[in-house]
């Protein structure tokens, strides 16, 4: 029903020419039996529509994802999916970056953020670990002129004083890839330039142990969704056993 009610998860890439697909997922069964809806954009940088649309959203283009899945979010409200206070983003890896980044440029478009193993410090995120492999697609700010458009939308050094949605933003102890001091220096950045500093929406962090195999792989990945989408049905009154 179109009357701005829906409790929706806005979920995003854009990055990496990687398709987004339709799929059968779990977690949004769940949300969907709860009460809630799904919206899932494809962005500039994704693989949907060819290299063209991949290279849109690269380097220097890279905000192009970070207005694509702003607009989305702008659509949804304007034609009454949902409002801002029932509407919630989720994103990992480059899908975490573009959350974060999403929430600083527009903070009033979310009730809460999901924000999962980011990236978040573009101006050094290349000297950690592996993930230098990805200058191709972000940039190196070793170069002046990718310092400059990186400086431009960095998500941990364009927080600035404001009324934050509630935020959960997670990493992983000794990842190689992303390393958790995106999500560590994110989310003291957000808690120290929040207005509320987090009183009134909470922002948490959570860096988990380096992922095992097997059965404890599952129980511990059931266990933290559960809590993290726990958390967004929370914030936005979505109740799971209602349906």
């Amino acid at each position: 029903v179109l009357d701005g009610s829906n409790p929706t998860i806005l979920y995003g890439y854009g990055g990496f020419n990687i398709s987004l697909l339709p799929r059968f997922s779990t977690i949004y069964s769940v949300w969907l039996q709860a009460g809630g809806a799904v919206a899932i954009p494809n962005l500039r940088g994704g693989g949907e529509y060819g290299q063209q649309w991949h290279q849109a959203g690269m380097r220097e283009k890279k905000q192009n994802v970070f207005d694509d899945f702003i607009a989305a979010a702008d659509y949804l409200i304007d034609n009454n999916y949902t409002v801002s206070s029932k509407l919630v983003a989720v994103g990992a890896s480059n899908g975490g970056l573009l959350v974060s980044a999403a929430m600083t440029q527009r903070p009033e478009l979310f009730k809460a953020v999901l924000c999962q193993v980011p990236l978040t410090d573009m101006i050094r995120y290349h000297r950690f670990g592996l993930a230098n492999i990805w200058s191709e697609e972000y940039g190196n700010a070793d170069d002046p002129e990718a310092f400059r458009y990186l400086i431009e939308y960095s998500p941990y050094h364009n927080v600035s004083v404001q009324d934050y949605p509630a935020l959960v933003v997670t990493g992983v102890d000794n990842g190689a890839r992303v390393d958790p001091l995106h999500a560590r220096k994110f989310y003291a950045q957000v808690k120290w330039f929040d207005q509320d500093h987090g009183t009134e929406e909470p922002i948490l962090l959570y860096v988990k142990p380096q992922i095992t195999t097997g059965i404890d792989d599952v129980t511990i990945r059931a266990d933290e969704t559960s809590r993290q989408y726990g958390f967004l049905m929370h914030q936005i009154g979505l109740d799971p056993t209602a349906k």
